[in-house]
């Protein structure tokens, strides 16, 4: 039973900063066991979506590139597979929101482009980032079959479903989500319920473990509001994190009730793929 640990951390006031530290951290899970280490969404930087400023693509990498080969190293040298989530520079004008897969070799297996962007206020997303062209990858590390999906991917059961059907025994989310203070009052129990019922209905409907780690603390007037958590194949909570702290969450993950579940549970068998078409088509009104 590979142990994971999610990475819930704060905001830096510098890249360099926010690179060390997330490095001491790194260490410190696998040293406390972990074999699959997870980052919060764009661990680099603050969640820099807050407004639209073109000053902000600067904190931008290029992928691969130094951050990845630093990544690598520390994957190597510790034996963990390493889910790191990143702002990329693919090209002249062309930014997406990215994760990066190494495995316990330190080699980088892929990269994850997200593919639902966001536009709210404070989450100004589809002003930075192009969706995602790399589909629905799953990665085959050393310690299981791994599904990476980003954020507001969390909303969406097909991305869930199709990580699924290529295999994925545990599904991540890098996240960074929280309150907004006019709406904290009225919505902030329903909009945090929200995101956690729907990603533990993930984990059920597919018969997997589902892993969200979220950001702590106040940056640009957003709450992040912590509670990174995972949910085991029935949709328990088997851990979950504080609201304010930082914090490494462990969770020791038994692949063995995926395939149990899956038993006695058979989703998949029982689906009636001739009979989604519709899924296709943006509105069957």
């Amino acid at each position: 039973m590979p142990r994971l640990a999610l990475l819930q951390s704060a905001t830096f006031s510098s890249k360099e900063e926010a690179f060390d530290h997330h490095e001491k951290l790194i260490r410190e899970a696998a040293a406390g066991g972990a074999q699959i280490v997870a980052t919060q969404e764009l661990f680099l930087t603050p969640y820099f979506c807050t407004v639209e400023d073109t000053e902000r693509f600067d904190l931008a990498d290029k992928l691969p590139g130094p951050v990845t080969d630093r990544l690598g190293k520390l994957a190597a040298e510790l034996g963990i597979v390493l889910i790191s989530s990143l702002f990329e520079h693919r090209g002249p004008g062309l930014y997406h929101n990215t994760a990066a897969i190494h495995d316990a070799d330190g080699s980088l297996l892929g990269l994850y482009r997200k593919s639902h962007i966001p536009q709210d206020p404070g989450f100004e997303e589809k002003f930075y980032f192009t969706p995602g062209d790399t589909g629905w990858p799953v990665w085959d590390t050393r310690f299981g079959k791994i599904g990476v999906l980003i954020c507001w991917d969390q909303w969406y059961p097909e991305a869930a479903r199709l990580m699924a059907l290529g295999g994925a025994e545990l599904l991540i989310y890098p996240t960074a989500i929280g309150w907004l203070p006019a709406e904290k009052e009225e919505l902030g129990a329903a909009q945090h319920c929200a995101w956690e019922t729907v990603q533990r209905g993930h984990a059920v409907a597919n018969g997997c473990y589902l892993a969200a780690i979220n950001r702590s603390g106040t940056h640009d007037g957003t709450e992040f509001w912590g509670r990174s958590f995972v949910a085991n194949p029935y949709g328990e909570l088997v851990a979950k994190a504080s609201t304010e702290n930082e914090e490494i969450l462990y969770h020791d993950v038994d692949y063995k009730k995926v395939e149990d579940f899956r038993r006695i549970w058979p989703f998949f068998r029982d689906r009636r793929i001739d009979a989604y078409g519709d899924l296709t088509k943006r509105w069957r009104a």
